[in-house]
């Protein structure tokens, strides 16, 4: 049951961070720019959990896990976000967003070279799925050598990002941690605006679009896929996590009235497919080997 509510918590993450790109979308129609979105985002976000965590009577870390969390917000979370929207500049979105989701084949590696996790053929056949299924979702195009590296790079932090977290995890809730990360990348992506100069909407329409960012594709994506992954390990909440694409593409063609390519419904089922692989297999494992798994 346990395992069962990890993937059902990584599922809930990944669709809702899907959300980010429409709603960026609009924030940016709404006039506000990039480094300005993301220091209200996550510095609303910091708040509002530090706000949850006073009714909870709950401490923040101490530690060596907090200055993990914090490396994890200020270093990890910034350096992903400003490699991935740098990387539009120069390659098309479609070829960026598919060497980001190379980042699940970068966590099985770490796992298990860093954190001694296990693989097996039915892991292999699912994240060989689920790349396969990105690639035809998300429509790769050409691009300069600059944005493929920062792509690359972004992929690569959020995997070190996803396996350091699995090991803080064991130690704090997912309420802290995320406090703890929104507050450092608030604190880090806030300078970088104020020395850019910040760019804010005049107007109510905007503020609402942010208030959804910080709530549907920050706080409650972030808090879920940090609980999910004490459940089920960074491996699994990787793999699960390449539904986030699929769930962007079906609200683009709702919301923004973008066309559905027969190849993009081809890939959303090779993710799906994989999911289900997934799923089935860890349901299927024994107590004995998700024990084994816990000890590790």
């Amino acid at each position: 049951m346990n395992r069962l509510v990890g993937i059902i918590l990584i599922i809930i993450s990944a669709a809702a961070f899907g959300t980010l790109g429409i709603l960026g979308r609009f924030a940016y129609a709404a006039g506000w720019d990039t480094l300005s979105i993301m220091a209200f985002r996550f510095s609303l976000a910091a708040l509002l959990l530090l706000a949850v965590l006073v009714l909870r009577g709950e401490a923040l870390p101490r530690g060596s896990s907090l200055v993990r969390l914090i490396g994890m917000g200020a270093v990890g979370y910034v350096g992903q976000a400003f490699a991935y929207l740098t990387a539009l500049k120069y390659a098309s979105p479609g070829l960026v967003a598919l060497l980001l989701y190379l980042y699940p084949v970068f966590v099985v590696i770490l796992s298990v070279t860093w954190n001694h996790e296990s693989i097996n053929g039915i892991k292999i056949f699912a994240l060989g799925l689920a790349v396969i299924g990105v690639a035809l979702t998300v429509g790769p195009e050409g691009g300069q050598l600059p944005g493929i590296l920062l792509a690359i790079a972004a992929a690569a932090i959020y995997s070190v990002y996803i396996v350091v977290g699995t090991k803080v995890m064991q130690q704090v809730s997912a309420i802290q941690s995320s406090a703890v990360i929104f507050l450092s990348a608030g604190v880090t992506s806030s300078l970088l605006m104020l020395a850019n100069g910040a760019h804010v909407p005049a107007t109510g329409k905007g503020w609402i679009v942010i208030a959804a960012i910080v709530l549907i594709a920050t706080v409650v994506p972030v808090v879920t896929f940090l609980a999910g992954l004490r459940r089920i390990g960074a491996t699994n909440a990787a793999m699960l996590s390449t539904l986030e694409p699929v769930v962007t593409v079906l609200l683009a063609a709702l919301l923004l009235g973008e066309i559905l390519k027969p190849v993009s419904l081809i890939g959303g089922g090779l993710i799906l497919a994989a999911v289900l692989v997934l799923m089935r297999s860890e349901m299927r494992r024994s107590p004995i080997e998700q024990a084994g798994e816990g000890n590790r």
